[in-house]
């Protein structure tokens, strides 16, 4: 094995030294004769490239370090505690990190062997590349940038009163200020791990990662609560694996203080790596009050704490010649078939061993993904498909259990099993019985590994049952071919006809009180009378849309929002395309339209309530502090993305929304998005290559090809691309009040792409942007393939779902590269802001 590939700075002589001197050069690259040191001053700027930062070291299993800090051996003994830019092979992404290094000692081929161990990183799940670099400015903060300039991270300390950088023996990055006291730490930003002296306070997380080499987000996450220490994986919802619950009462009672409820409500609960122990404290003002104390063993003070892939929180100590496991602090009960992924979704535990579902039913039921591999789990023969829920069936799994249940309510067994397969998302019911005819209830969205057990030991008893896709029942009936090919051309002619006529009479019957009446599935129709009684007489208004307000009400106990329409006259045509094009589609990222009311002074609609209102209130606000996260974000983004695809490509006829912006994207109370207003829809045969429509929608939103007159589906994709814009820029696409040239943001965007730095287009660099920016870049990416002036180069709806869901990418059909300069672009087909409109 051979040993590292280290580079050191060459031994300054005098004049080198007079020089340094002249030019004020910072501590942290006025370099000591061997390493750099473990303090900077301000400021202080560092580049990722050899050239800059002389201390390198490649291991022999290809990874790297760049260090601008290195505190040696703070143990006497064992690695030491670097702090630069880290990699693993091959190299082509950057962290920058605290780790273990070990330096001096060619010979340790061990430590060599294995390469540097990361302790903290500031961009986990953004990685950067060749030339980012980190500065030290005089303002006091710690600014990371990638290659292009883009803002990836900072500690946000501007503006105060800090004057340097210490890298501390404990490994612990530390801003500090004249008098020597703390302004920021790492230690208080905790990754996955937990070094010596370092807590995990109420509120805070540690998140594992994929795996050691790979940063991105893993499945596990452990955190403080006011009331105990909790470890999930995260799925919808997060799913509890373990628990440890503070027993405050006693602590209190042991301690002999007199400590009122009050002060135990405004109290703080946190753990710590401690020499020995992993402890958990209450803090009242300055005073700490432990609350349990597990025993660690200690062979070198040289440790870590790790929350790892597999979700189990590992002590390792550093022996001398590598890191060895010394304890594993989670005590899950009763053993390791109580973790969440031990053998992977849907597959059973047994005594360490791992098998797929199997009994009194068809073996092709479940299939096992690697016989090599059981962590990786079983799959479903057939996936569950919510269409064809009648289908569904729950099959019994004896002596089954689960890692964690969170009960839902109390009832009989059927009434359980009933309810989970009414529900699609529920993927297994567990019913603990605790009388002959009631027991608890609890339904699993989201199947992670089973365990067997025995109930007379565990002394519970439970029935356990997974539901599995059936396929139809086979026709009885032998179809003959000739017939089939004959009928379906037939059939196909008599549903256009039928079409055309019932248009043909909602045409005729415009005039009279109902123009549906005698139309198949057409919503419930509502008098005026009931709809007042409903809003209160229209008391509760939720706001304004582009044809009347809109209001809340309420049938029995379910909420509902009512538009009016203002103008009887003038917006017949538009009550009659929302009634006929959203009444007899249904999908889960559209508004429901639950009914309507005409008559000859009225005209209504009532739709399902959104609890959360339009999207634009969530986007466009100046408070930033109650904005949407990024998680959210994009999930409407895919959300918006899968409506318009149903509507593109789903239904029998097209449908062209076109009135796509944030206003007519509503919110329900999970924050799931769903397209409304269809006022303005149009339906376009499938053999139709586009449609004649004067110009309708929204000013900064309309697509160029609007200026024709000559319209397809597309126009909604242009559309769609200058929301997604908005939503990661958070302003409008036009903003009068902005400075001047940046009224337009598809023209600050597009300056922004020639001198390559595309996320200084978001207004608001908070700390969930900067984890987020590559994921931000690609999304950008995928606006301005939507963008394109020529309608036929813009993507399909469907394809922009598989870029969001990760299945394609985006540079494979659109050649855009974000870091690009101007040439790079296709100049054909420039970015064009949208025409003007007059609603």
């Amino acid at each position: 094995m051979s040993s590292p590939r280290i580079q050191k700075p060459a031994m300054p002589g005098v004049e080198s030294l007079l020089l340094l001197f002249m030019l004020s050069i910072p501590i942290s690259q006025a370099w000591s004769i061997d390493y750099p040191s473990p303090i900077a001053n301000l400021p202080s700027l560092w580049t990722n490239n050899e050239a800059t930062i002389p201390y390198n070291i490649t291991y022999a299993d290809g990874s790297m370090i760049r260090a601008i800090l290195i505190r040696q051996k703070p143990a006497g003994f064992g690695p030491s505690f670097g702090c630069g830019f880290i990699c693993t092979a091959p190299c082509n992404v950057f962290l920058f990190a605290i780790f273990f290094m070990s330096i001096g000692d060619s010979s340790n081929t061990a430590f060599n062997a294995t390469g540097p161990r990361v302790m903290w990183t500031a961009n986990r799940y953004r990685p950067v590349k060749e030339n980012a670099s980190v500065q030290f400015n005089k303002d006091g903060n710690l600014i990371l940038r990638d290659f292009d300039g883009s803002l990836v991270w900072s500690t946000n300390t501007s503006g105060s009163p800090v004057v340097g950088m210490n890298l501390a023996e404990t490994g612990n990055l530390i801003l500090f200020n004249v008098m020597g006291k703390t302004v920021w730490e790492s230690f208080a930003q905790p990754t996955d791990i937990l070094l010596i002296g370092q807590s995990l306070w109420q509120g805070k997380r540690l998140s594992s990662t994929s795996s050691v080499t790979n940063s991105t987000r893993g499945q596990f996450y452990l955190t403080v609560l006011n009331n105990g220490l909790y470890a999930f994986i995260n799925a919808d919802p997060p799913q509890l694996y373990y628990q440890k619950i503070f027993n405050i009462t006693d602590a209190i009672v042991q301690s002999k203080m007199n400590i009122s409820s009050d002060q135990v409500k405004n109290s703080t609960a946190y753990i710590s790596f401690l020499q020995g122990s992993f402890s958990a404290f209450l803090r009242f003002n300055s005073t700490d009050i432990k609350l349990f104390d597990i025993s660690v063993p200690l062979p070198s003070s040289a440790q870590f704490m790790s929350l790892e892939d597999d979700g189990h929180l590992r002590v390792y100590g550093w022996n001398g010649i590598s890191w060895k496991t010394l304890a594993d602090v989670l005590h899950v009960y009763p053993d390791d078939c109580a973790y969440p992924t031990v053998c992977g979704e849907y597959r059973i535990c047994s005594r360490g061993q791992c098998s797929c579902p199997s009994g009194n039913f068809d073996d092709d039921l479940f299939h096992q993904l690697d016989d090599r591999q059981p962590d990786l789990g079983c799959s479903l023969a057939t996936p569950l498909s919510c269409d064809m829920i009648q289908y569904h069936k729950l099959i019994a799994l004896p002596n089954v259990t689960y890692f964690n249940f969170a009960y839902n309510w109390t009832t009989d067994e059927e009434s359980c099993k009933e309810a989970c397969l009414k529900t699609c998302s529920c993927k297994a019911v567990f019913f603990q019985h605790q009388n002959v005819s009631n027991g608890s209830c609890f339904l699993v969205p989201k199947i992670f590994s089973l365990m067997n057990y025995q109930p007379e030991v565990v002394g519970y008893n439970l029935s356990a049952y997974v539901k599995v896709q059936m396929l139809p029942p086979p026709s009885s009936k032998k179809i003959n071919p000739t017939a089939y090919h004959v009928g379906v051309p037939v059939l196909v002619a008599v549903i256009c006809l039928l079409i055309l006529m019932i248009r043909r009479i909602i045409v005729k019957r415009m005039e009279e009180d109902d123009p549906f009446k005698g139309v198949a599935g057409m919503p419930t129709r509502f008098s005026y009378k009931q709809l007042r009684e409903a809003t209160n007489n229209f008391s509760k208004k939720l706001g304004q849309e582009g044809f009347g307000p809109v209001y809340e009400g309420k049938l029995g106990n379910v909420k509902i929002a009512v538009k009016c329409l203002r103008d009887i006259g003038h917006g017949k045509e538009e009550f009659m395309a929302e009634v006929i094009t959203i009444g007899s589609i249904h999908h889960i990222n559209l508004v429901r339209l639950i009914g309507y009311c005409s008559d000859k002074f009225h005209r209504l609609l009532v739709y399902e309530h959104m609890s959360n209102g339009s999207l634009d209130k969530w986007i466009f606000r100046k408070n930033q502090s109650g904005s949407l996260s990024w998680a959210t974000r994009y999930k409407i983004i895919l959300d918006i993305a899968k409506g318009l695809a149903y509507l593109h490509e789903e239904c029998r006829q097209k449908i062209a929304h076109l009135d796509i912006k944030p206003g007519n994207i509503l919110l329900d109370d999970k924050f799931n998005a769903k397209i409304s207003d269809f006022g303005l829809a149009k339906l376009i045969d499938r053999d139709q290559s586009h449609v004649m429509t004067k110009i309708r929608g929204t000013r900064g939103y309309l697509a160029p090809e609007w200026l024709s007159s000559t319209i397809t589906e597309k126009a909604d994709i242009y559309s769609f691309g200058v929301v997604v814009l908005e939503i990661v820029c958070g302003r409008k696409n036009l903003e009068n009040n902005q400075p001047e040239g940046s009224n337009n943001l598809i023209n600050v965007l597009q300056e922004k792409i020639k001198i390559g730095q595309v996320l200084d287009i978001v207004g608001n660099q908070d700390e969930d942007i900067q984890l987020h920016g590559s994921e931000m870049t690609e999304v950008i990416k995928l606006a301005v393939w939507c963008l394109q002036r020529d309608c036929g180069k813009r993507p399909a709806m469907s394809q922009v779902v598989k870029v969001l869901e990760g299945i394609m990418e985006t540079e494979s059909t659109s050649g855009y590269d974000a870091t690009a300069r101007d040439e790079n672009f296709d100049a054909s087909s420039p970015l064009t802001p949208a025409p003007v409109s007059a609603r």
